[in-house]
């Protein structure tokens, strides 16, 4: 048997997103404002959600899990980015490159299992109200976010392990602002079929149960509004669901676009960009279209400035 030497980097270099230097300060200021909004948002949305007792309903525990998803893979890129701007070391440990891929991967699965999650849950609220609380009981709702996490960490675990068990002697450069897949791919000297393979079926199984659910939750949901009476009310509704499947489109199309496209039409630095949306402008939006434009949220908020500033 031929004994295989495979090298394993103390380390990576991350390229980050650009090398111009006039793009770097517009950039890094348009970021830093992102990772702040991020911030303050999705933790402003967990605390009240805690806080207000209004609150305390099935919708709101899961909007709860999706902000601290949200904060937490978004917290696992960010701070580096940020820093890598103009830092001259952009070094990343070899095991911190592959903490950060799994606890993206981690929180990702399970924001895109949440969304199916919760617009399925919405259909329940929307045509059967009084069943809906019935039947979602606290119980209920901590057994399916268990489960959300342990699908999340055990996808997680499989992907990350397969991608640091390969050889990544021919170079230590990522082409990216992150540890991500692709890129790490790209740059190994193994024959990565198995991985691609994986992260095809593995992904591909979750996108699938997601979107579908997703889908037939929102045919649903629309065929309920469309028989309420009133006019504004239905409009509403149907702005609200508008908004909600913009978020959801802009999620799973760039998730499907980075991981599902054919070899030969991979581009790093195209990647880049798609990978910005969803690492970044995603978790910035979701707080403002799912929470901020609720009528309960907008009267917690408005409760607890009355309580700060009397």
């Amino acid at each position: 048997m031929m004994e295989m030497n495979y090298s394993i980097p103390s380390e990576f270099i991350l390229l980050g997103i650009t090398c111009a230097p006039e793009l770097k300060v517009v950039l890094l200021v348009l970021f830093l404002i992102i990772y702040l909004v991020i911030l303050a948002a999705n933790l402003g949305m967990m605390i009240l959600i805690r806080i207000d007792p209004q609150l305390h309903l099935p919708m709101y525990f899961f909007l709860s899990h999706m902000s601290f998803c949200d904060l937490c893979y978004t917290t696992a890129i960010g701070p580096k980015m940020l820093v890598d701007f103009y830092a001259k070391d952009k070094s990343i440990s070899f095991t911190g490159c592959a903490l950060q891929l799994y606890f993206f991967c981690f929180f990702a699965n399970c924001e895109c299992l949440l969304l199916a999650i919760m617009d399925f849950y919405c259909y329940m609220a929307i045509s059967n109200p009084l069943l809906y609380t019935v039947n979602m009981s606290s119980r209920v709702c901590s057994l399916l976010m268990a489960g959300v996490y342990m699908v999340g960490l055990l996808d997680a675990l499989i992907h990350t392990t397969l991608t640091f068990t390969l050889n990544f002697s021919r170079s230590n450069e990522i082409n990216h602002f992150f540890c991500d897949m692709p890129p790490l791919l790209s740059i190994s000297c193994s024959d990565i079929h198995v991985s691609e393979l994986v992260i095809f079926t593995a992904f591909g199984f979750i996108e699938m149960v997601t979107i579908s659910g997703v889908l037939i939750s929102y045919c649903y949901i629309i065929l309920s509004v469309l028989k309420i009476h009133s006019t504004e009310d239905r409009y509403k509704a149907l702005l609200t669901c508008i908004s909600h499947l913009t978020t959801v489109a802009i999620f799973h199309g760039t998730v499907l676009f980075m991981y599902f496209r054919p070899n030969p039409d991979y581009s790093l630095n195209q990647d880049k960009m798609t990978s910005f949306f969803y690492t970044l402008v995603i978790p910035m939006l979701n707080p403002l279209i799912y929470s901020l434009r609720n009528k309960d949220v907008k009267e917690a908020l408005g409760k607890l400035r009355n309580k700060i500033y009397f």
